[in-house]
């Protein structure tokens, strides 16, 4: 995996939670001061994480695996990423700013140019798909209870919700019924319904796909 993902675009449309635009420094701590051999070593390290990933599942990358794999001490993994989800999730990093350039700054629907309801639909399936095709990895990341609702990457997530919300239903408690809509998007959820229930993806899409109609009050143009 490379070091330096592509750089995280400033959004064109109004955004009033500057956690939007800050997220990139967030995942980060520290990237631009980096010294070459560290950031070096940082690249072996995510490439020996992606590697185990791929060759034995989300369950293998630990601490000490990684540090084997990547022929370092485990005290450098540690120092640089804190603990294995400070890993896992600089590993869901790169992925994580593509689909935040995409609601931020992409084409309509998922981006700028769209009305609120109709984006609102788009990014809803964007998510479901993306956790689909990143299911063990992002259960791997799960922060833990105490962290789960204030990691930067489901902030940002949350707040574009709230902001939807916001423009397309201003007189409801939208801060509130960000976290209502964000909870049928849960990686655990889109587990549980998928692979233990045997639900087919597009079944969750049209739920959510609903959920926004009902909410919004704004059924799609036939």
């Amino acid at each position: 995996m490379s070091a330096a993902p592509p750089p995280f675009p400033t959004p064109q449309e109004p955004v009033d939670h500057p956690e939007l635009i800050q997220l990139g420094a967030a995942l980060e701590v520290d990237e631009p001061c980096l010294r070459a051999d560290a950031a070096r070593n940082r690249a072996r390290l995510l490439e020996a994480a992606a590697r185990l990933v791929e060759e034995r599942g989300a369950d293998a990358v630990t601490m000490e695996a990684v540090a084997a794999a990547a022929c370092v001490g485990k005290g450098t993994v540690f120092r640089r990423f804190g603990d294995r989800t400070g890993l896992l999730t600089a590993l869901l990093d790169h992925s994580e700013k593509k689909f935040q350039a995409a609601f931020l700054t992409g084409p309509p629907p998922l981006g700028p140019g769209a009305p609120p309801a109709e984006r609102l639909r788009a990014f809803g399936r964007a998510m479901l798909r993306r956790s689909h095709d990143e299911l063990e990895l992002q259960l791997a990341a799960e922060p833990g209870a105490n962290r789960r609702f204030t990691a930067p990457p489901r902030r940002v997530l949350r707040h574009h919700v709230t902001m939807l919300l916001r423009q397309a239903v201003p007189e409801a408690d939208c801060e509130l019924l960000s976290h209502t809509l964000m909870g049928q998007l849960d990686p655990a959820l889109i587990h549980h319904l998928t692979v233990q229930c045997g639900m087919p993806l597009a079944r969750l899409e049209d739920a959510w796909a609903d959920l926004v109609d009902r909410v919004t009050g704004e059924a799609p143009a036939r």
